[in-house]
């Protein structure tokens, strides 16, 4: 589908330099002198390398419309993620590096949204959160629970957070996989 160069949002995929790319981030600039154009963020779905680009608004992109098709995690098989899809019950291997960074939050039985184009998946959707547990951190430093200094942690799936001064061994958190932050303490 044919869109004009001005009208790409981030999260949005175009195919462009014959690969697929999603935009990141999106500023619209009109200089004193010529066209307007947007400046464009662009990170590659295959090898995730990045890209700045330049749509002059007269410019028509094509725009792709991924499919996105629910999946349950299974499990990991050497750098190869196992899914099933909820609908048909076929499993997808997917390379760890397409997930990068975020693959060590996946859980067993972790619902992600794995997006398919021309029935090849090209990106998997991580939830928003996750609840994790701490193994690892520094003792509760009386008097301190009460500011805002944060400490750093380790969670079972190994990953190093920083949360706050009254988070303890043990205790279960809410963490965002996307950034590896601390969102709160899980309700038990």
């Amino acid at each position: 589908m044919k869109v004009n160069g001005n009208t790409i949002k981030p999260g949005n995929v175009i195919e462009h330099k014959n690969g697929l790319w999603v935009a990141v981030k999106t500023s619209h600039v009109k200089p004193g002198k010529g066209g307007a154009f947007a400046q464009i963020e662009l990170r590659n779905l295959k090898d995730g390398t990045k890209l700045n680009e330049r749509f002059r608004s007269s410019e028509n992109i094509e725009r792709v419309i991924l499919e996105e098709v629910p999946h349950v995690f299974l499990y990991k098989e050497n750098n190869n993620l196992v899914f099933m899809n909820n609908n048909t019950f076929d499993q997808i291997n997917i390379d760890e590096n397409m997930i990068g960074e975020q693959a060590s939050y996946l859980q067993d039985g972790m619902m992600v949204m794995i997006n398919i184009y021309n029935e090849e998946p090209v990106s998997v959707n991580m939830p928003d959160s996750c609840v994790l547990e701490v193994i690892e951190t520094e003792a509760v430093i009386k008097g301190q629970t009460a500011s805002s200094s944060f400490k750093p942690a380790i969670l079972n799936n190994n990953v190093k957070v920083m949360v706050p001064g009254h988070i303890e061994v043990g205790s279960k958190i809410v963490v965002r996989p996307s950034d590896s932050s601390y969102i709160e303490k899980a309700k038990t």
